[in-house]
């Protein structure tokens, strides 16, 4: 809708990197068939971010689609820049359980058979259905290989077992930053050939208008539900949150870096949602983790390289960095 009608010249999203089909890549794009053919989830480290500078210089609003912190990122940078402020028309945030690293899209290829991450051909996290297989294509030395994983599967034990710790201490995972967020309705049950629904949250005056141009326009269709729709469909939020306070506390009490949010409540929450059990397991798990992790220790930032990654994962190059 945004770009047939809604007043804006580009999308602002990524989609799986023609190259490395286990990386993502930022694109802003500015045909429907360009949107369309990178639509379905990544669960891989993505970074949208990077080319939001570029909304600047275009001649008309842009929308932006990305994880609730790349939209807090963006949010906080309009801000504090009134000529991006007026390009970034519009913001969507998917729902977040956190961002898996790339070797955890690698690993996953090599259970469901291609080894070589630079023989992956293209992966699909989920989708043709809801919420869908996860299917790898590729080559095992040069042989067609592919595979498949349900979503418990693939998320629920080979994915999110690779989540950075930043996403550990993340209370947002529901994009409250931005205009519309967008995520899964798990409150109920799914029935076999349940084509899926989405729960989409208007968070903004923006937003609103911007949903009832798309219903007018029939790009949507939606029905309004309770707010109490949100906590049944992820159960977990709250707790979630409350654990972050917890583990806030502990990277605080050993003299390690902590983000800092404010009008979010988490002791609250802590105290109230949390048994004992948990809220002692979020302090004294973090402690562990610090040292597990390292967390005190410094990290070079560093231009991955996928050819070198790969170069050590076919074990033809033992030496090769990253």
């Amino acid at each position: 809708h945004g770009l047939t009608g809604g007043g804006m010249g580009g999308v602002l999203h990524i989609r799986q990197r023609a190259d490395h089909a286990y990386l993502n890549e930022t694109v802003i794009s500015t045909t429907t068939d360009e949107l369309i053919a990178a639509t379905g989830s990544r669960y891989a480290a993505a970074s949208p971010g990077e080319r939001l500078h570029e909304l600047k210089d275009r001649d008309t609003p842009s929308l932006m689609i990305g994880k609730p912190c790349d939209i807090a990122g963006a949010r906080k940078a309009a801000d504090r820049d009134p000529a991006l402020d007026t390009k970034l028309g519009l913001t969507v945030a998917i729902f977040c359980a956190g961002a898996p690293y790339a070797r955890a899209t690698v690993e996953m290829a090599k259970t469901l058979g291609v080894a070589n991450p630079a023989e992956i051909e293209s992966i699909r996290y989920r989708g043709d259905g809801w919420p869908g297989n996860a299917v790898v294509t590729g080559t095992d030395n040069g042989i067609p290989a592919s595979g498949s994983a349900s979503y418990a599967e693939s998320w629920g034990t080979m994915l999110q077992q690779h989540r950075q710790w930043r996403c550990y201490v993340c209370i947002d995972h529901t994009g409250e930053f931005a205009d519309i967020s967008v995520g899964d309705p798990w409150y109920r049950e799914i029935e076999p050939g349940d084509p899926g629904r989405s729960l989409v949250i208007v968070r903004t005056e923006r937003g609103r208008r911007y949903l009832a141009d798309a219903m007018t326009a029939g790009c949507l269709d939606l029905e309004r539900v309770g707010n109490e729709l949100l906590p049944a469909s992820q159960p977990n939020l709250l707790e979630t949150r409350g654990s972050v306070w917890g583990r806030i506390l502990a990277l605080r009490l050993a003299g390690v870096p902590t983000p800092r949010y404010r009008g979010m409540a988490t002791l609250r929450i802590w105290l109230r949602e949390l048994s004992m059990e948990a809220r002692v397991k979020s302090i004294g798990g973090t402690l562990t983790r610090i040292r597990r992790k390292r967390l005190r220790e410094r990290v070079p930032v560093v231009e991955f390289d996928p050819v070198a990654y790969e170069a050590q994962a076919s074990g033809s190059d033992p030496s090769a960095a990253n």
